[in-house]
């Protein structure tokens, strides 16, 4: 993609998944979203893409979707985890979403000792349904074309050691770290993680379990490159 493509692209009325991007069609829930909420001209362009980094422009026609662009391929989204503690209400979704808009690639949810949210039979199986619907849809909004996965989730003893953690007043650092767990709102029980494990931190002020969440999705995003410079300071190339 060049540059010049980029205002074009981002200007399209929405993104939308498709199977085959030569000859793209829609779902029925997706053209009914094209047709009755954004309520789709003929002419009107919109970007198509596969979930695997190819992407297209189409523009609508009454007689189904026209592509106007060639397929494109964008990079490959830098692999970084976020283990994120599901919290009550919608806080947890508003941090799923702006986690995938910042570029993260994988999101767990991550089961710890404080956790308040039910998380068992037809309740789990709702919360995993609805964070894979709210990251599909964020991805459409910020045109990202590498799907995001949201994975089953993990106990605090099935996170990689590689994994770090953050934790408040920890002065690790982040270069390096690919992957960092974010604890619910009472943060992590006492002797929850081994001592050795590595600790990050996100800042001088406390911060409520949804910020530290798009903080640290941030953070991950920015040092694994992509965004032009890492935290060290050197230019990615």
């Amino acid at each position: 993609m060049t540059y010049l493509e980029w205002p074009r692209r981002v200007a399209a009325l929405g993104q939308f998944h498709v199977d085959d991007l030569n000859a793209p069609e829609l779902d029925a829930d997706e053209e009914h979203h094209l047709r009755k909420v954004l309520r789709v001209r003929e002419g009107e362009e919109i970007v198509v893409t596969n979930g695997r980094g190819s992407w297209a422009l189409c523009e609508f026609t009454e007689r189904g979707l026209l592509r106007v662009t060639d397929v494109n391929l964008d990079p490959p989204t830098p692999e970084t985890t976020l283990y994120l503690t599901p919290i009550k209400g919608e806080r947890a979704e508003w941090a799923l979403a702006k986690a995938t808009e910042v570029g993260v690639s994988r999101i767990v949810p991550l089961l710890a000792e404080r956790m308040t949210v039910k998380f068992k039979g037809e309740a789990r199986e709702k919360i995993l349904s609805r964070w894979r619907r709210i990251a599909a849809e964020a991805s459409g909004q910020c045109r990202r074309t590498h799907d995001v996965v949201v994975d089953e989730p993990v106990r605090v003893g099935d996170v990689p050691e590689s994994a770090a953690v953050a934790d408040l007043g920890a002065m690790g650092d982040w270069r390096g770290v690919r992957s960092v767990a974010i604890g619910p709102e009472g943060g992590w029980a006492p002797n929850e993680w081994d001592e050795r494990r590595r600790r990050v931190g996100l800042g001088p002020t406390v911060l409520r379990a949804e910020t530290a969440g798009v903080v640290a999705a941030t953070l991950l995003a920015f040092q694994a490159g992509g965004w032009g410079f890492t935290l060290n300071g050197a230019q990615n190339e």
